[in-house]
């Protein structure tokens, strides 16, 4: 994943002194990221291709307020005017608007513990396309924990009767989005500024088709429901700032450790509050997939220490 991603994936860096502003920001972000679906649930009379869409608007019109109180507002058209950037932030937004319409469409028909299952297999999802794509080589403690990850998958499909497909869109989406951002030459807010400024003709298109015609929830649900589309928009962009700022202060080995408190809090939200099934082969899917993550932990780990 890009640097400005929540699932970045745990390579071994060199470990420093963990900066307390940093540490802070990078939780925050995946506090928010965790509790998503509290919000989301609130939006479950809208559907879900407008609810992107509003999140895709008033995403963008955050991202540029933003930039525009640090004076920044030139990156973005800077970023806009390489073609070859251009080209990748519009393909990083289509990814993004899967990812985000996906994950609505799971919390609004109640497969919130798939939806935390997707990102909690993304990492290692970044290293099956780092093998793929890039021909990178993994040692065998990491292609033990992508073996019994992958295991865990099939068995779950196995015992469900049919494919994670949820989790895994989610996973691919997100990952795939992560790869492009990655060789995007441009910084995580004008990047996102950016690439939802590209869809913001489309985005803004629907949500006016929507109101005029008399379907839209802005109109036919009330001033709270406004409100609540309306906070999409730094729900979207605030954590996305926190992580990149995060990002720069702490090991890229803490940002992977604590990106699991995003799925982690996503799990607890589907069975705690949402009463979703997580018993039998759920449970032993899960331990497969947690025992896969804490091994690619462990080898992040020791590397980062031989390197002291």
């Amino acid at each position: 994943m890009n640097d400005s991603s929540p699932a970045a994936s745990l390579a071994p860096v060199a470990m420093r002194g963990i900066d307390g502003r940093g540490l802070v920001a990078t939780i925050s972000a995946f506090l928010i990221w965790g509790l998503m679906p509290l919000y989301m649930t609130l939006l479950q009379t809208v559907p879900v291709l407008e609810i992107t869409a509003h999140r895709m608007v008033w995403g963008c019109l955050c991202g540029f307020a933003w930039l525009a109180a640090r004076g920044e507002i030139p990156l973005v058209w800077r970023a806009l005017s390489n073609g070859p950037t251009r080209w990748r932030l519009m393909m990083s937004a289509t990814l993004i608007a899967i990812n985000w319409s996906v994950f609505m469409w799971g919390i609004a028909t109640h497969h919130v513990v798939e939806i935390s299952l997707g990102y909690f297999i993304g990492p290692l999802v970044n290293v099956a396309l780092g093998v793929v794509l890039f021909r990178e080589r993994l040692n065998r403690l990491q292609w033990l924990s992508v073996a019994i990850a992958a295991a865990g998958v099939l068995y779950l499909t196995w015992t469900a009767g049919r494919a994670p497909w949820l989790s895994v869109a989610l996973a691919l989406s997100f990952s795939l989005y992560a790869l492009v951002r990655k060789v995007a030459k441009v910084e995580a807010l004008p990047g996102f500024t950016g690439e939802t400024f590209l869809l913001l003709p489309v985005a803004a298109g629907f949500v006016l088709w929507s109101e005029l015609s008399g379907s839209g929830a802005m109109a036919s649900q009330g001033l709270d429901m406004t409100a609540l589309l309306l906070m999409g928009g730094p729900l979207t962009a605030v954590p996305l700032v926190l992580f990149a700022v995060g990002a720069r202060r702490i090991p890229l080995f803490t940002v992977g450790l604590l990106q699991y408190i995003g799925p982690s809090l996503q799990l607890a939200c589907a069975v705690l509050l949402f009463h979703e099934p997580f018993t039998g082969p759920r449970v032993v899917g899960f331990v497969m997939i947690w025992t896969a993550l804490a091994l690619f932990a462990l080898d992040g780990l020791v590397s980062a220490r031989r390197r002291l």
